[in-house]
């Protein structure tokens, strides 16, 4: 096998991995409704914990970090041998990335990605991994939006690795997964800037998330039955 046709088959073996929608497969096999159809609609493990389901919200998160964890680590390991080294990896995590965002086994409808970045970021190099997660934590604790945290910590990626380590064809593919991720974000920063986003430990209340199977369950109000009590005449 050549340079190029590994090459490839590593990236679209990287991006087929990235299409498992876990939030939505995860939710499926548990008997949730499916996070596209409540809270912010994303098939993400953030919109997944709005279901009140803590379990399914951190198995989604763990295996959507594993899915953009896995395609670098393997061609990390197995990739030299074909060619292939750490470039090669860095675009094996934007595909996987890539995947995500637009799943081909999901109608090309995925999630924001942040998750799956964050694996990838951990393959490539665990330091920057580590600096960007420190990040993340930093502003979510100090102003409780998932959201704003994962903007700021998408938009210095690519500057820790620029900055710390040098200049580097692993660069492109991390800041191009930075741009997309932010990008995906639009909505949310239109929310923080308007005042209206959620913070973490929100939960959709239980008439906005529709039961597994009944579509028509959110909408419905049941009204108590009027009480009959006998009149003295």
């Amino acid at each position: 096998m050549n340079h190029s046709i590994a090459l490839a088959v590593a990236l679209l073996t990287a991006y087929l991995v990235g299409s498992l929608s876990f939030a939505v497969l995860i939710s499926r096999s548990m008997g949730l409704a499916d996070p596209r159809s409540y809270g912010s609609k994303n098939p993400g493990a953030t919109n997944v914990l709005r279901s009140g389901n803590k379990a399914a919200a951190l198995l989604t998160l763990a295996l959507d970090a594993l899915k953009g964890y896995v395609p670098v680590l393997l061609v990390l390991i197995f990739g030299p041998r074909f060619g292939l080294g750490e470039t090669a990896a860095a675009f094996a995590g934007l595909a996987a990335f890539l995947g995500h965002l637009w799943p081909v086994f999901f109608r090309f409808q995925g999630g924001k990605g942040v998750a799956t970045a964050a694996g990838a970021l951990m393959a490539i190099n665990p330091y920057l991994g580590l600096a960007v997660l420190l990040s993340w934590v930093i502003m979510a604790v100090f102003f409780r939006y998932s959201s704003l945290a994962s903007i700021v910590a998408a938009a210095f990626a690519p500057f820790y690795q620029a900055l710390i380590w040098g200049v580097e064809p692993s660069l492109l593919a991390i800041a191009v997964m930075s741009l997309l991720l932010i990008w995906r974000h639009e909505g949310n920063i239109r929310k923080l800037l308007a005042g209206t986003e959620s913070k973490l430990g929100h939960k959709a209340g239980a008439a906005n998330v529709p039961s597994a199977g009944k579509p028509g369950a959110a909408g419905k109000t049941r009204h108590p039955k009027p009480i009959k009590t006998k009149g003295h005449h």
